[in-house]
């Protein structure tokens, strides 16, 4: 089993939270609101606790589970505390209408995440294609990019770990990428499949 930290309280870090405990992996939470971080961990259960926001995070494997606007600050912040862990983004950067990304530019939050992260830690991008709902009651393929291939296995043992699938599609210059799968799965939810009970994956095919 894995340590897990999530920075973040919202509806996202509840999800994966609850996942995590119930796999069996120990979960820390981390918030700059006290009060808030303190009250996930206690709705977690399973042993998860609430660290200090600013301290050096307990977990390996470490997810910001944040709006895509605080993700590089925060990372940038915590800096060296983050050496060796892997970092998990699961932000999507929509523009104020959702009908296409915030940055202009062939990037992505993951890319800038490992532009201001300290040596030594993997940047993952993986989770941001789910709704929160469909990752508490289904088991979705998670898609995975990052050009740390340590990192990218411990992440993809931790989906596994959760019920979930792994899918592999490349390096860190994919995330860009998967952010607008995060896209088109929002825009599928308010036109083409109408609810949110969904998300996209992967048929193969034999013979």
């Amino acid at each position: 089993m894995s340590s897990i930290t999530l920075i973040g309280t919202g509806n996202m870090a509840r999800a994966l939270g609850t996942l995590a405990v119930a796999a069996g992996h120990t979960v820390e939470v981390l918030g700059r609101d006290q009060s808030k971080a303190d009250d996930l961990a206690t709705a977690l259960g399973g042993g998860a606790t609430a660290g200090k926001w600013g301290a050096v995070p307990a977990g390996d494997i470490v997810v910001t589970a944040l709006l895509y606007a605080a993700v590089v600050p925060v990372v940038a912040e915590y800096g060296d505390a983050l050496a060796g862990k892997v970092i998990v983004d699961i932000s999507n950067p929509f523009n104020a209408t959702f009908d296409g990304l915030a940055h202009r530019e062939e990037t992505s939050i993951a890319r800038e995440v490992a532009e201001v992260a300290p040596a030594g830690a993997g940047v993952v991008k993986a989770f941001n294609t789910i709704f929160r709902n469909v990752l508490e009651n289904g088991r979705p393929a998670v898609f995975l990019a990052g050009d740390d291939a340590r990192a990218k296995a411990a992440v993809a043992a931790f989906v596994e770990s959760l019920g979930l699938r792994p899918r592999d599609v490349g390096g860190l210059a994919m995330a860009h990428w998967l952010e607008g799968m995060g896209l088109i799965t929002v825009s599928l939810a308010g036109h083409g499949v109408g609810h949110w009970d969904f998300a996209l994956g992967v048929d193969e095919f034999t013979g």
